[in-house]
C-alpha cells in the first residue's frame, strides 16, 4: 500500500458543502484529505445562471467559510478584494450574491486547493483492514487508482427530480429547470410554454420569459400549491436555522419529524419576496389600457400526466384541481418542470452497505454528528439528512456549521468554535419528572 495514497479523509463529490469542508481543512495540517468529483470542472446550476439571479441567503452565510472562521483566506470578502470588486459590492448595498458571481467565487477557491480533484469518478468503495478502499477512475484517461482513508465524507449532492410518469424519451420539449438556459432558444421557437411548480426556480424562469409574451409568446404557470408563496424570512423565523433547533428536531420521533417537515415548505422552498412583487408589477404594467396578457396562472393543480397533444399544441397535460377534486386538461407546446431535486444514493455505497445504519424505511440513519456508519465516527454525509436534521439541511447558510462539526469530530479537537445556542427563543421543554414518592408507589 502506497503511504501517499492513505488519507485521514476522502471526500466524494465537490459541491458547495464539500468544497467548504476542503477550504476549512486546508490550514489544518494534521488532517491529510483529498476530494474527488467526476465532473470536469465546478459549475453550480449552470442551467439557471441568469444574469440577475441572486442567492437567497446573505453573503456571510452563503460563503464557504465565514461562519466558521471569519478570518479565513477563502472568504467571500477576500475573493472580492483579490478580484477588485470589494468597493463595487459595497456600493451596491446588497447582502445577496449574484448566482453567477458565487460560481466564480467557488472556482477561485478551488484554484487554491490542491486537495480538490476533478475528472475523478469514484467507481467502488470497500472496507478492508480498518480502512476504506476507494477505487477512482480518471474520466479522461481511464486510469484506475486505489486510495485509502480512515473516514469518508459523502457529498455527491442531489439530482434533478422528474416524475416517473414523464417519459422524456418521447417528450423532447419537456425539460427540468436545471436545463433551462441551454434550451431557452428552442423554447421560444415553440410559441407556448408551461412552467410546473411554485419554487424559486419556477419563478425565475417565469420572470425571465415574461417580456417574450409581448411578442405573442404564451406563458403559463401552474402549481399544486395553494398559492405562490414567498420564502418566510422574518428574523425570529430565521432562528430556526440554529444549532438548538436542529437538536430539537433531531430528538423528535421520525413520524413527528415527517409531519413537521410537511408544514415547513415556506421556510425553504418559497420564492424570494421581491421576485414575487416584481412579477406582479410586470403583469400590472403589461395590462395597462386593457391590453391582453398572454399569461395564465393556476394554483391547487396537480399534474397527473403529459401526453402528445392534438392540433397546434404539442402536449396535453392532465391535471386535478386538488381542492375541487375536478380534472382538467391544459394544452401547451413545451414544459419546464420545476419539480426540485432528490438525493439518489450512489451505486458505490453497496460496497460498504454493512457499515451503514438504516432506518426502517431504508433511509440512512444519520447521527447528530452527521455520520451514518455503525461506529458513529467514520462516514459523514452532506445534504442527506433532511429527514433527521430538518429543513436547514440544504441551506448554504448552515454549511460552515456542519463542516465545523465534522472537522471537530475528525480531529477530536475544537478546531473551529461551534455555537451551541444562538436563538433568543426556546424550542422545547425538558421532559417532566415524577416526584420520587410517586415513582416509588408506581414501582410497587
Amino acid at each position: 500500500m502506497n503511504k501517499q495514497q492513505v488519507y485521514h479523509l476522502i471526500g466524494i463529490g465537490i459541491g458547495p458543502f464539500n468544497l467548504g469542508l476542503a477550504a476549512l481543512l486546508h490550514p489544518v495540517k494534521s488532517v491529510h484529505a483529498v476530494f474527488f468529483d467526476q465532473g470536469d470542472v465546478f459549475d453550480w446550476h449552470p442551467g439557471l445562471m441568469l444574469d440577475n439571479a441572486t442567492l437567497q441567503t446573505p453573503f456571510m452565510g452563503t460563503d464557504l467559510v465565514t461562519m466558521a472562521d471569519p478570518t479565513s483566506h477563502f472568504s467571500w470578502l477576500n475573493f472580492l478584494k483579490q478580484t477588485n470588486r470589494l468597493y463595487p459590492f459595497f456600493i451596491r448595498e446588497s447582502f445577496y450574491m449574484l448566482r453567477k458571481e458565487y460560481n466564480q467565487y467557488c472556482k477561485w477557491v478551488i484554484e487554491q486547493l490542491p486537495s480538490c480533484r476533478f475528472s475523478h469518478k469514484v467507481v467502488s468503495v470497500a472496507y478492508n483492514n480498518e480502512l476504506y478502499e476507494v477505487s477512482v477512475q480518471h474520466t479522461k484517461t481511464g486510469q484506475l487508482t486505489t486510495y485509502y482513508a480512515e473516514r469518508l465524507v459523502l457529498g455527491t449532492g442531489t439530482q434533478p427530480y422528474v416524475p416517473a410518469f414523464v417519459n422524456r424519451a418521447v417528450l423532447p420539449n419537456v425539460i427540468h429547470t436545471s436545463e433551462y438556459l441551454s434550451n431557452k432558444a428552442n423554447i421560444l421557437k415553440q410559441g407556448a410554454l408551461t412552467v410546473i411548480g411554485s419554487g424559486q426556480s419556477a419563478a425565475e424562469i417565469f420572470h425571465d420569459l415574461l417580456p417574450e409574451t409581448r411578442n405573442g409568446f404564451q406563458l403559463d404557470w401552474i402549481t399544486r400549491a395553494e398559492r405562490f408563496y414567498p420564502m418566510e424570512y422574518s428574523k425570529l423565523t430565521l432562528e430556526l436555522t440554529s444549532p438548538e433547533y436542529v437538536d430539537y428536531f433531531y430528538n423528535m420521533p421520525p413520524e413527528k419529524r415527517r409531519k413537521i417537515l410537511s408544514a415547513q415548505n415556506p421556510l425553504f422552498k418559497g420564492i424570494n419576496y421581491d421576485l414575487i412583487n416584481e412579477i406582479f408589477d410586470t403583469l400590472y404594467e403589461m395590462s395597462v389600457g386593457g391590453q391582453p396578457v398572454n399569461v395564465q396562472l393556476k394554483t391547487c393543480s396537480e399534474l397527473n400526466s403529459i401526453t402528445a397533444g392534438t392540433g397546434s399544441h404539442a402536449y396535453a397535460l392532465q391535471f386535478t384541481q386538488v381542492q375541487q377534486q375536478l380534472p382538467f386538461t391544459h394544452h401547451t407546446n413545451a414544459v419546464v418542470l420545476a419539480t426540485g431535486y432528490k438525493y439518489n444514493e450512489p451505486a458505490f455505497i453497496q460496497g460498504i452497505h454493512e457499515r451503514i445504519r438504516r432506518m426502517p424505511d431504508q433511509l440512512p440513519d444519520v447521527h447528530r454528528n452527521y455520520t451514518i456508519d455503525i461506529n458513529n465516527s467514520e462516514i459523514f454525509v452532506q445534504n442527506v439528512e433532511l429527514h433527521s436534521h430538518g429543513f436547514v439541511t440544504p441551506d448554504l447558510g448552515m454549511g460552515a456549521y456542519r463542516n465545523s462539526r465534522i472537522i471537530n469530530a475528525i480531529t477530536g479537537k475544537e478546531i473551529y468554535k461551534v455555537e451551541e445556542r444562538i436563538a433568543y427563543q426556546e424550542f422545547g421543554v425538558a421532559a417532566a419528572k415524577a416526584p420520587a414518592e410517586q415513582l416509588v408507589q408506581e414501582h410497587f
